[in-house]
């Protein structure tokens, strides 16, 4: 149940940081606010995670799964630019994230 509950921070992640980029610094309401919510949810859940998982694994499977997240969200509707080393380079993030989900013991 852990490990869900960081698989979704991950997922949260995603979504608070293509809501910072559609926020243009804060200056646009609705994707702020979306921004704080997604934020809340995310730090949220990987700090209940953490009282059964080890912090290294733990986090370093957030941060990836939000970071692969958002280069494929941004890839995929914000124009981003798609490149096969891109693409390779999130490959070995999400595999990377599987070793690391895999290694990573409860307490």
């Amino acid at each position: 149940m852990a490990w869900l509950l960081v698989v979704v921070a991950g997922l949260l992640e995603t979504g608070f940081a293509v809501c910072l980029k559609l926020s243009h610094g804060f200056t646009r309401l609705w994707p702020t606010i979306a921004f704080a919510c997604f934020a809340l949810g995310s730090f949220g859940l990987l700090t209940l995670s953490l009282k059964k998982l080890d912090v290294g694994p733990a986090y370093a499977v957030w941060t990836g799964i939000g970071a692969a997240g958002t280069a494929i969200y941004g890839m995929v509707f914000l124009g981003d630019l798609v490149s096969t080393l891109k693409l390779v380079s999130i490959g070995l993030v999400i595999l990377g994230v599987m070793g690391l989900q895999l290694s990573g013991s409860a307490h």
